[in-house]
C-alpha cells in the first residue's frame, strides 16, 4: 500500500536526515501505527495520505483520555511531523494536525539528590559482593560513580566501551543520542574505580559480542537497561533513602551540582551532550538561590 511504503520512507528520512536514535523512529512509528489500528477499528477506509482532520481529531481525543497531557503533546507533536513530512513528499498536500492544538504542559523539574545523599548511596554499597565468583560490588560502585561524574545517559552508560576511555588525557568518548559523540571530562576518582573493576573485568570469560564493552555482567554480557534501574533500585532500599531515584536521577544531579557550583550554562550542555541550550536551561530553575549569587557577585548595582 501506498502509506506503508510513505511509513517505510520517514522511518528512512528520521535515521539519515535527522539522525535520531532507535529508540526514538520506534515512537514515532508506534504513534502512526497506533492511528491506523484507530482507522481498521472504526471500519475507516482512509489512510495517512487521504485521512481528514475530524478522524485525526476524534483520534486524538479518544487516545488522550489514558494518557497525561506530556504524552498527549508528544503525539501531537509526532503526527505533526510526520504529515509534515508526507507533504514535503507530495503525498498529500494539508496537515490534518494544524488546526489541533497540544494541551498546555508545564515544564517539569528534575529531581535530583544533594551530595550527602549521592555519598550515603555509595558508602550502602556492598564491595564485598560477588556472584559466581566476580565481584560485582566494585563494579556497581564503578557504575554509580560514572552515571553521577559525568553525567551519563543509561544507554550512554550500557554502551561505554573501554576503547572509549581516555584517562592520561581525562576524558571518555560518549556516544549519544543520534549515534552523536562527544568527550566528557571524568576525574582520578572515578577513573580510579573503573579501574579496579577493569582488573576484576579481566578475569571473566567475556562474550565475543561485548569484548570492548566496559560494564558486564557475572557472565560476560553486557548489562541491559533493566539491570541498571535494578542495581540503583536495590540500593536505594539499602540505603534507606526515601526518594525516588532512577539512572536519570544522577545526570540531573550532575548538571545541577555543577550549576550550583559556578559552572556555566554553556559547558554544562556540552557535557551533557544537549543539542539545544534551551533543554540545559531546566537546571537554571532547580536553585534560583544560585542566580541571586551571581547577580550580587557580577552585576555592578547589587
Amino acid at each position: 500500500m501506498k502509506w506503508q511504503q510513505a511509513l517505510a520512507d520517514y522511518k528512512h528520512y528520521l535515521q539519515i536526515e535527522r539522525g535520531l536514535s532507535k529508540n526514538s523512529i520506534v515512537n514515532y512509528s508506534y504513534d502512526i501505527k497506533k492511528l491506523m489500528l484507530y482507522l481498521n477499528e472504526h471500519s475507516i477506509s482512509d489512510s495517512p495520505i487521504t485521512i481528514g482532520n475530524t478522524i485525526v481529531k476524534d483520534f486524538i481525543y479518544l487516545v488522550s483520555k489514558s494518557i497525561n497531557p506530556r504524552s498527549q503533546a508528544r503525539l501531537i507533536s509526532g503526527l505533526r511531523n510526520f504529515f509534515d513530512y508526507l507533504i514535503f513528499e507530495n503525498y498529500r498536500t494539508s496537515n490534518p494536525v494544524d488546526l489541533i492544538e497540544s494541551p498546555r504542559i508545564g515544564r517539569k523539574l528534575p529531581d535530583t539528590l544533594s551530595v550527602t545523599d549521592i555519598n550515603n548511596l555509595i558508602k550502602a554499597i556492598d564491595l564485598s559482593y560477588q556472584y559466581n565468583g566476580v565481584n560485582l560490588g566494585e563494579r556497581n560502585r564503578a557504575i554509580i560513580e560514572t552515571l553521577y561524574s559525568c553525567g551519563l545517559r543509561v544507554s550512554e552508560l550500557i554502551n561505554l566501551k573501554i576503547s572509549d576511555l581516555f584517562f592520561e588525557e581525562g576524558f571518555i568518548k560518549v556516544t549519544g543520542k543520534g549515534d552523536k559523540q562527544r568527550f566528557v571530562p571524568i576525574g582520578p576518582s572515578t577513573q580510579k574505580y573503573i579501574n579496579i573493576w577493569i582488573i576484576i573485568r579481566n578475569h571473566i570469560d567475556v562474550q565475543l559480542n561485548s569484548k570492548d564493552i566496559l560494564f558486564l555482567n557475572y557472565k560476560g554480557a553486557q548489562l541491559t537497561r533493566a539491570m541498571i534501574f535494578t542495581i540503583i533500585k536495590k540500593l536505594v532500599e539499602t540505603s534507606g533513602l526515601q526518594k525516588t531515584v532512577s539512572p536519570h536521577t544522577f545526570r540531573h544531579s550532575f548538571a545541577t551540582h555543577l550549576l550550583e557550583n559556578g559552572a556555566d550554562l554553556r559547558a554544562i550542555q556540552m557535557m551533557l551532550g544537549h543539542e539545544s541550550i534551551t533543554t540545559t536551561e531546566i537546571y537554571m530553575h532547580v536553585d534560583r538561590s544560585h542566580l541571586s549569587e551571581v547577580l550580587n557577585k557580577f552585576h555592578p548595582r547589587k
